[in-house]
């Protein structure tokens, strides 16, 4: 049994901030997280994507974050048990919590943050004839190594952040980009939605709006050009060597759903004042908690976690 303050589960930025907050109040901490390295979507599925809402930092990379965090809480002695799933967590008579994780591990906490996330998540799969044909090598649900597109034609989909910011990010490096976006409004900030708009009317992208894939056309493993269909149901051919998609990642909760929480939809419904749930000592910071006007920002999870740490030295000490 490990003996500790409080348990995070999760290891993304969210997660790392949490430790890093309960250290300046003198809080231990131990992090769990199912994959096998820090970071969560930031290194998982994102590592090189651009970053430029971080206070003080004008542009970093998610796996240029996830070291700075892992750099500012060295001083704070935090445990990490990477590639291990909470399995469960059960109160006890003093109103502490013994938490048990798939690798027959067992901490026992007077406290614990869910810092999971959209939980364990897969990027949202794209579905077109001759697809099958491009998994690995020219269809791309992640950017982990952005110089293999240099001077390749790029069609990107999607119409949030990521599409947007690998549009901005690829371009000028790219030899041409084609965005297809299925609605013409953007989930996207709007800056980053104006400078879009703002290459395309000069001609040096391509964007086409009201539009979803058909079809991948190529031979002997080699992408040729993908097929679109617009809301009039006419249909275009695009050049192209890769295909970038981002249509947003499938969350699964797995045992967290199952543990009492009052939930909404994959969510959790915290308080704004302290971030706890319904479950007194249990809270939930990121993108996995709900409240009226949340955003799914990397700041406002920040902005929770340094309330939640203050919620937590109130509540143990």
């Amino acid at each position: 049994m490990i003996d500790t303050d409080v348990v995070i589960v999760g290891a993304g930025p969210c997660g790392l901030f949490q430790v890093f907050e309960l250290g300046l109040l003198g809080i231990k901490a131990q992090v769990v997280d199912s994959i096998r390295q820090p970071g969560g979507q930031c290194t998982e599925l994102y590592p090189d994507k651009p970053i430029y809402d971080i206070p003080a930092i004008p542009v970093c990379t998610g796996e240029e974050l996830t070291q700075a965090l892992l750099k500012q809480i060295e001083p704070f002695d935090c445990g990490m048990h990477l590639g291990e799933e909470v399995t469960k967590v059960e109160r006890q008579d003093d109103d502490s919590f013994v938490v048990g994780t798939s690798a027959g591990k067992q901490f026992h906490a007077r406290a614990v943050v869910i810092a999971g996330g959209v939980g364990s998540f897969q990027p949202r799969p794209m579905r077109a004839t001759g697809i099958e044909n491009f998994v690995g090598t020219s269809l791309h649900y992640h950017v982990k190594n952005p110089a293999i597109f240099a001077d390749k034609k790029l069609v990107i989909f999607g119409g949030g952040d990521s599409a947007l910011d690998w549009v901005l990010e690829l371009h000028g490096k790219a030899k041409h980009i084609t965005l297809v976006h299925r609605r013409d409004e953007y989930r996207a900030v709007d800056a980053s939605v104006n400078k879009m708009r703002a290459l395309a009317e000069k001609g040096e992208i391509d964007v086409y709006e009201d539009s979803k894939v058909e079809e991948f056309i190529g031979s002997d493993g080699a992408l040729e050009a993908v097929r679109i269909k617009n809301k009039e149901g006419e249909s275009t051919e695009i050049p192209a060597d890769h295909v970038l998609v981002f249509f947003g990642l499938a969350p699964k909760l797995g045992p967290i759903a199952e543990w009492g929480l009052d939930m909404n939809r994959k969510t959790i419904n915290v308080s704004t004042e302290t971030f706890e749930t319904n479950e007194p000592g249990i809270y939930a910071v990121g993108d996995i908690n709900y409240y009226p006007g949340k955003k799914k920002l990397i700041l406002c999870g920040f902005h929770e976690a340094a309330l939640a740490a203050f919620a937590i030295k109130q509540r143990i000490e």
